[in-house]
């Protein structure tokens, strides 16, 4: 999950969505239940196990990182250990009840815990291996720490998320930002093979020559839209030195720091990336957090620069870090986290970051936080893979915490700097921070790629096997 979509009017309550959507599938759901999978024979069938509600075990295993999601009660949870397990599991429940595949569970709106459907929890499906040519292999069910542990121990590395409990497959296949992103590309361009359960029961393996079409799908088309994906194989990179920096502003500096970020990291050497997060409140602050391939004394010119710029003295902190301390500093915190989010792609720098910063006053609790693309992202053509932003600045999410009690008014607040964030010319989103209230989603997410997209999910999935409400089979 980061902290660290077009949209015309507000939103409605989150539990109007959910309410929604349960009504949309309670019907299916239940003649399915009733129809009696056949819960025994995929338990016998399994080596992992296989959890139903008032099993030991059951009520953690269906809980994702948002609690805001704990109403989505699957009727089971598979725990695959191994792709024989993920086949048992979809010829089994496929045609019956909603299936989902999970990992690292953050999921923003819970589409990895269907509601009456079974979970196929790949957790355990988490092995890392780093080979002496320089790919990896990485079990679905691996979190992005087992990923940095892995490549920093083998002194090799490969951009990624942030959140350290955020699941590889989850990043890699809606794109995969991150903090190395400007040097190194997404996480998806750094995918040379994957093996996918696909909704009729076939294990394949797929690359640039094979399955080619399945392969360019993978790599930025979204996760749960084309199958279960169980291993991933990614070129890495030699480990550099790094440099983690932070400076924080003080209130009523914002529009300017704003004002001066842009051209400075839209200009910046490909080694340099660094977010702005304006936090809301009475006064809204903010603060740039940044990474940069290569040692202190080479980063500081560049972070003197942008402090010359904004004309304001922020408290400084850069230090020099290997791979694996560098995304340490990003990690943020492990526990569970109540919140609400939605995204934005700015297709150049705010032409007015005044209103930009405007839009956080009186918001506390809320982030609007600004990730830079360019440099490698803007190597890779549009239409080369699926992930279409390639030619962007930057993307912005939305994120504010919530409660249960709050999440309605929240959802409405978010809602309104989505839509007014629309306003000042920013459209689109980024798929891995998915928003059910997103009014064309399809294109907001996909661009000139939709076709070809929803074209591959309905030749892989043609019967809704995985469906879900903002599956591509339909968009």
């Amino acid at each position: 999950m980061a902290r660290n979509h077009l949209f015309h009017a507000p939103r409605a309550g989150t539990q109007a969505r959910k309410a929604e959507e349960s009504t949309t599938w309670t019907a299916a759901r239940t003649a399915a239940v009733a129809a009696n999978v056949d819960w025994a024979g995929l338990r016998q069938r399994m080596r992992g196990a296989l959890l139903r509600p008032g099993d030991p075990g059951f009520e953690d295993a269906r809980k994702l990182f948002n609690p805001l999601n704990d109403d989505r009660v699957p009727a089971a949870v598979a725990q695959c250990e191994s792709v024989s397990d993920v086949r048992e599991a979809v010829l089994t429940a496929a045609h019956r009840v909603p299936l989902a595949a999970r990992s690292g569970g953050h999921s923003y709106v819970g589409y990895s815990a269907p509601r009456g459907g079974l979970t196929l929890d790949l957790r355990r499906m988490s092995a890392v291996n780093v080979r002496a040519d320089g790919t990896a292999t990485i079990g679905a069910g691996a979190t992005l720490r087992d990923v940095y542990t892995a490549l920093g121990q083998a002194g090799r590395c490969m951009p990624g998320g942030s959140c350290f409990t955020v699941g590889i497959a989850g990043v890699a296949l809606g794109g995969g930002i991150g903090v190395l992103q400007r040097k190194f590309g997404l996480t998806c361009d750094h995918l040379v093979g994957a093996e996918i359960v696909t909704a009729d029961g076939r294990s394949l393996t797929v690359s640039a020559s094979r399955a080619p079409d399945l392969f360019w799908a993978l790599r930025g088309g979204g996760g749960g839209n084309f199958g279960v994906v169980t291993q991933f194989t990614f070129q890495t990179d030699p480990a550099p030195a790094l440099t983690i920096f932070r400076l924080a502003f003080p209130e009523d500096t914002v529009p300017a720091v704003l004002t001066a970020w842009q051209p400075w990291i839209k200009d910046a050497p490909r080694e340099l990336w660094a977010n702005c997060n304006i936090s809301g409140g009475t006064k809204p602050s903010c603060a740039v957090a940044g990474c940069f391939v290569g040692p202190s004394t080479a980063c500081h010119p560049l972070v003197d620069d942008l402090i010359a710029r904004c004309g304001v003295v922020p408290t400084k902190r850069v230090e020099d870090r290997d791979y694996f301390k560098a995304m340490r500093f990003f990690a943020g915190k492990p526990d569970r986290e109540s919140f609400v989010a939605s995204s934005r792609v700015l297709s150049a720098p705010a032409a007015n970051p005044g209103a930009v910063v405007g839009l956080l006053t009186g918001r506390a609790g809320m982030n609007l936080i600004l990730d830079p693309l360019g440099g490698a992202v803007a190597d890779v053509g549009v239409q080369q893979t699926a992930f279409p932003h390639r030619k962007a600045f930057a993307t912005a999410q939305i994120y504010a915490g919530a409660t249960a009690a709050s999440e309605a008014e929240v959802t409405r607040s978010v809602g309104e700097v989505v839509a007014k964030l629309a306003s000042l010319g920013m459209g689109g989103g980024y798929v891995n921070y998915i928003d059910p209230a997103l009014p064309d989603w399809p294109a907001a997410y996909y661009g000139p790629n939709l076709d070809r997209l929803r074209s591959i999910a309905r030749d892989y999935d043609p019967d809704e096997v995985f469906g879900f409400p903002q599956a591509l089979t339909r968009a």
